[in-house]
């Protein structure tokens, strides 16, 4: 139980990672609330690990607001609401982003770049996640802390943000800035003694929802995994439980001495990758 009595909030909440963090968080010991855009696959993944949870007896169950990261007034409406029936925050996850190649109309190269499609990205991956981090620390600044039980913002970034990528400029950008904005928020949160912690992960080549488009199906889809897992030195994907449990590890009290910093979960791709990225 090494959330127990924590209260968490996870973005993106109905799908992929997200999910995987909200329902491992649930394990843990902590309240969660699920958000996302889609209120029926949100509304569903919150359910479904609800049922779970009543056959292991749990008492408290998760639940499930409609938060668009990109939305100021959204976000006020969430702090409302976790003002209003929690008192305070103790983790928050940001989580939702978009690839930005269903989402927009494209190119996303920096020769055809489309300027609505960049700022269409960056307003949910980077703005999203910026309006997160002033939500949280205004509702976790004035919680009652003791020392090595600080509050904690955990901000998924992408092995995107610390390399170029050709045909996803606005992608790679926007989670520069995630990497970047973490950074700065730990220190403003330390500088002013908020017993807030803020740190980023950096995910790459895990198997999500969010490759299905790039992947294609049946053998293609297999061919295509192979294909990457040949480029990774641990030789497969990873899988959201990767990530979910490295989340955990930011979220609880055992990375009490833990801000400001990155923390890449890609097989070993940085490592020292020397490939020339292809299309």
């Amino acid at each position: 139980m090494r959330l127990l009595n924590k209260v968490a909030l996870v973005t993106g909440a109905a799908q992929g990672i997200g999910k995987a963090i909200a329902e491992l968080f649930l394990k843990e010991g902590a309240t969660v609330i699920f958000s996302d855009i889609n209120d029926e696959k949100g509304q569903c993944a919150c359910d479904e690990i609800n049922i779970t949870r009543q056959q292991w007896r749990e008492s408290k169950p998760a639940e499930y607001i409609h938060l668009d990261v990109s939305s100021e007034d959204d976000w006020k409406n969430a702090a409302e609401y976790i003002t209003q029936h929690y008192h305070r925050l103790d983790i928050l996850v940001n989580n939702a982003g978009i690839t930005g190649f269903l989402e927009t109309s494209g190119a996303h190269d920096p020769e055809h770049l489309d300027m609505a499609s960049w700022h269409k990205v960056h307003q949910v991956n980077l703005d999203g996640v910026a309006l997160g981090c002033k939500t949280a620390i205004a509702l976790m600044k004035n919680r009652p802390t003791q020392k090595g039980s600080n509050a904690s913002i955990v901000n998924i970034s992408s092995r995107s943000g610390m390399v170029g990528i050709p045909l996803a400029t606005a992608y790679a950008s926007s989670k520069a800035g995630v990497r970047n904005h973490s950074k700065s928020v730990a220190l403003y949160c330390a500088q002013n003694s908020y017993g807030i912690r803020c740190n980023s992960i950096h995910p790459a080549a895990i198997y999500t929802p969010m490759w299905d488009a790039m992947l294609g199906e049946g053998d293609a889809r297999e061919e295509a995994i192979k294909a990457i897992s040949k480029d990774i030195p641990l030789g497969y994907m990873g899988d959201v439980m990767d990530v979910a449990y490295a989340a955990l590890y930011l979220a609880s009290d055992e990375s009490k001495y833990v801000t400001g910093t990155e923390l890449t979960i890609d097989g070993g791709i940085l490592a020292g990758s020397t490939a020339a990225p292809t299309q």
